[in-house]
Parts: structure tokens; C-alpha cells; sequence
């Protein structure tokens, strides 16, 4: 076949994949080999999984993340473990689609809505070894202190959020402040 299609059973089965992996996320590779000059994947990921805060210095590759379903934040910090921005993407009209992070960024992605799916791009290859550096500040996946860790950073998000506004004519004008307490934009699984 000269095309592979991403319809929305394939898209509905990644979020399924994810809600029941260990993790709370799952990626799937469009790419056929790590050897690849392109690595292009989808990553469904659930609103409570953790993402270790990390970087890609070790193997200096751009990282474009665009959002295919849903709602998330990109949270950037400084060296020092600090937050120094928060990011939101989507696909509802009132955000940006996506974001392109240079490698020495610290970064994570928080999902603020249930089904969201993420698309990666980073030129290849890609090498397991080199492909990330954690932050020593940050707690492990899967630890007790990774689960408190997360919760802030999602306080931090709404905190930050709540004071963007939108302009009058936009469809987020409404009055109500975003919230990942439920309301339209966002919601908690």
C-alpha cells in the first residue's frame, strides 16, 4: 500500500492502550526502523501519567510536538528544577496547535484532557541510550513522590492558565476561568 491512514479506530485503540498501560501512555511508531532519518510517532497519554522532566542534550535533536486529539500543557524549566513557562496546545480554536523545543530545554507534557494524542517528530536515528536526560531534581516515574510531584505541576498549570485571557469574540470569552475540573476545554479521568 503507498499510504498508511490514521483513522479514528486507530486513534481510539492508542487512548484504550494507554488508560490500561502501567505508565498511563503508549506510542505508537510511524517509522519503520530507529535507523530512520525522521522518527515520527503518536502518544496517546492519559491525564495522570507522569513524565519524568527531561532534556535531549546527549543526542541534540529538535522535538516537535503537535496535538492530535485533546489538550496539554508543556511545562519548561530552568536548570534548577524551576518552572519558567507553561505552555498550552490543543485542537480546540483557542490554543496552538503544537510546540518545537531546542535540546537543552528541560521539559515535560502534562495531558489536560482524557484522550489526548500527542504526534513527535525528531530527526533520526534514534538511539535508545542517548534519547533522554532525567532531571536530578525531579522525583522517578513510578514512585510515591512522582505521584505529589505531578499534582503540583498540574496546580501550577491551572494556576498559570487562569490568567491567559482571550479576546471577546473568542469562544473561550464566556467568563469561566479554565479549570481541569471538568467544563468544556478540559476534563479529569
Amino acid at each position: 500500500m503507498g499510504f498508511a491512514e490514521f483513522s479514528p479506530a486507530f486513534l481510539d485503540d492508542l487512548v484504550a492502550r494507554a488508560e490500561g498501560a502501567p505508565r498511563r501512555r503508549q506510542h505508537h511508531n510511524v517509522h519503520s526502523t530507529l535507523d530512520e532519518p525522521v522518527q515520527r510517532l503518536f502518544n496517546a497519554i492519559c491525564v495522570d501519567s507522569y513524565i519524568r522532566p527531561h532534556r535531549h542534550c546527549a543526542d541534540p535533536k529538535r522535538e516537535l510536538l503537535i496535538a492530535v486529539r485533546g489538550r496539554f500543557a508543556l511545562v519548561a524549566f530552568d536548570d534548577a528544577g524551576r518552572v519558567s513557562d507553561c505552555v498550552p496546545f490543543g485542537t480546540s480554536a483557542q490554543d496552538g496547535a503544537g510546540v518545537e523545543l531546542d535540546p537543552g530545554q528541560w521539559h515535560t507534557v502534562i495531558a489536560l484532557a482524557a484522550g489526548s494524542i500527542l504526534f513527535e517528530v525528531k530527526q533520526g536515528p534514534f538511539q535508545p541510550a542517548a534519547a533522554k536526560e532525567v532531571s536530578f531534581w525531579s522525583p522517578a516515574e513510578g514512585s510515591e513522590a512522582a505521584v505529589r510531584y505531578h499534582d503540583l505541576l498540574r496546580a501550577e498549570v491551572v494556576k498559570r492558565f487562569e490568567c491567559r485571557t482571550y479576546s471577546a469574540d473568542s469562544p473561550a470569552a464566556s467568563g469561566s476561568c479554565l479549570s481541569m475540573e471538568g467544563g468544556s476545554d478540559t476534563s479529569r479521568a
